[in-house]
């Protein structure tokens, strides 16, 4: 018998939080589920956003495994470059999430990731964040050059290292492949979520809710209610354990 991807739910929430343009974006749809944060002081914002989770719409469907996954990435890549800019500062925009595949004969979440919105995983009702922020913090704190509590902080806490766009010539994104277990509970967020919110917080939320919709409402509802400062975007998706059978 052949492997296959688990049945899998989802929500999706968003919101401009305490801007008045929202340039996050965002793609939820059986076997993708992406977000993309236009980079702040960037122009076109959310048309960089739009055009990366665009690029990634054709996968819809296909369970596609990781080195179709990075083609898309580095596909949309292109795409943000090509956005017109009336201003020397190109647009860009980060983008992570999950893909779910067969790989290799195992069921796997293939997550990616380009600049400092996070993709986590849930298993066994433990938060853990999968990705690795592509910021000047997060470097600083990895280097041993400041304490992992300043950095909520810090100054530099959005200059990013990493982006699709943004003048950058190449992209190098991050995958990472992990079996799928049934029962986890995966998140895709961009920074308005996880700079208001801590992770203690966003896990509390993600237990108390049974479905991944209203999941995704608590955590959003959360961060604007703390007076989260930026858009705010969450996707929340469940691989569902298996039925019994009798």
């Amino acid at each position: 018998m052949s492997a296959r991807v688990p049945r899998l739910r989802w929500g999706a929430a968003t919101s401009p939080g305490g801007r008045a343009e929202n340039e996050d974006a965002l793609l939820a749809d059986r076997d993708v589920f992406v977000v993309a944060d236009g980079i702040g002081g960037h122009d076109a914002g959310e048309v960089a956003s739009a055009a990366a989770v665009a690029t990634l719409r054709p996968l819809v469907g296909t369970a596609p495994g990781p080195d179709r996954v990075r083609a898309a990435v580095v596909a949309a890549h292109e795409a943000v470059r090509a956005v017109p800019s009336e201003s020397s500062r190109r647009p860009g925009t980060t983008l992570t999430g999950v893909v779910a595949c067969v790989h290799e004969g195992v069921p796997c979440w293939v997550v990616l990731n380009v600049g400092d919105s996070r993709t986590y995983r849930m298993a066994g009702a433990v938060l853990e964040q999968v990705t690795v922020d592509h910021s000047e913090v997060a470097e600083l704190v990895a280097g041993g050059l400041l304490p992992p509590d300043d950095a909520p902080h810090h100054p530099w806490r959005h200059v990013v290292t990493r982006a699709l766009g943004g003048g950058a010539t190449t992209v190098e994104p991050d995958l990472f492949v992990m079996a799928i277990s049934p029962g986890d509970r995966m998140l895709a967020c961009t920074d308005g979520l996880t700079d208001t919110l801590p992770d203690a917080r966003i896990e509390a939320e993600l237990k108390a809710a049974h479905d991944p919709q209203a999941a995704a409402d608590r955590l959003v509802a959360a961060a604007v209610a703390a007076g989260a400062g930026d858009n705010v975007t969450a996707v929340v998706v469940d691989a569902l354990p298996r039925a019994r059978v009798r």
